[in-house]
């Protein structure tokens, strides 16, 4: 007998696929409502920072030119600052969080004592981290209006973007982060090598083509240049089509993968 099987025929109810990662999405909201505090400095206050130092700081020794198609670099930089932004918190969110549910709160253990399966825990989970990235990337978008950061309303789009692009590169995370037993050197490599490189080298402070032909193509391959060059396309207005569903059709896709394989992670470490 399952896990789930008990524990509907032990409390009676049957709940939705719905219902239940909205309940899961709720449990992490309530808890974010009373210390949302805490994460001001990282998820508000340390963007808009970057974006005032390195696009009026720094940009301000940048000359609009074919580098920064013509425009102020701080308007140039925002629409992928806001990307690499995201990830990055996505990245936090996906790691000691979804750890801790597991090894040493066991959040996640708690929550599968009801009828609430393993999947919905993992879609409830993503589901915040989604709904987390929302928020940040929607104070970042209006601070940089106020500073004169941006081009037009386009850059709603590219809080979609940032949006999709953090979501799809948190959920390989989460599923990472739960076959791990304790913190040890996972995701210090994981931060090392894999987020700060790529926050560094796809496309965020300068074009890809100014690094080596060696280097572009492993800068193809990372999600945050494909939603830096959508989020950058949608925001200037010079998307084409084709680009356009390319780059939305690999972050979908990392995010599907992502997924899928913390389906079959979170179900295997909470099975009963």
């Amino acid at each position: 007998m399952t896990q789930t099987t008990t524990a509907i025929r032990a409390t009676g109810r049957v709940l939705s696929p719905v219902r239940s990662t909205f309940l899961v999405f709720d449990s992490f909201w309530t808890w974010y409502r009373k210390n949302w505090r805490a994460s001001v400095t990282s998820g508000f206050l340390q963007p808009a920072l970057y974006l005032v130092a390195l696009g009026f700081g720094f940009g301000s020794q940048v000359r609009p030119g074919p580098i920064t198609l013509g425009l102020p670099y701080v308007q140039y930089l925002a629409p992928a600052l806001l990307v690499a932004s995201m990830m990055q918190i996505a990245a936090f969110e996906s790691t000691y969080p979804v750890l801790s549910a597991f090894r040493w709160q066991q959040t996640f253990l708690a929550i599968t004592a009801t009828p609430i399966t393993p999947a919905q825990v993992l879609g409830g989970q993503l589901t915040w981290i989604a709904a987390r990235l929302g928020f940040s990337a929607a104070a970042f978008a209006l601070i940089a209006a106020v500073l004169g950061a941006v081009t037009g309303p386009a850059i709603i789009l590219a809080v979609f973007v940032a949006v999709l692009t953090g979501t799809a590169v948190a959920a390989p995370i989460v599923a990472y982060a739960a076959t791990l037993e304790t913190e040890g050197q996972g995701f210090n490599v994981l931060f090392r090598f894999i987020i700060i490189p790529m926050t560094l080298f796809a496309g965020t402070f300068f074009p890809v083509d100014q690094l080596p032909g060696w280097v572009q193509p492993l800068v193809w391959a990372t999600p945050l240049w494909h939603g830096t060059e959508l989020a950058r396309d949608l925001a200037f207005g010079t998307v084409e089509l084709w680009q356009g569903l390319g780059h939305t059709a690999y972050l979908v896709g990392l995010l599907a993968l992502g997924a899928y394989l913390g389906k079959r992670v979170f179900e295997r470490k909470l099975a009963v």
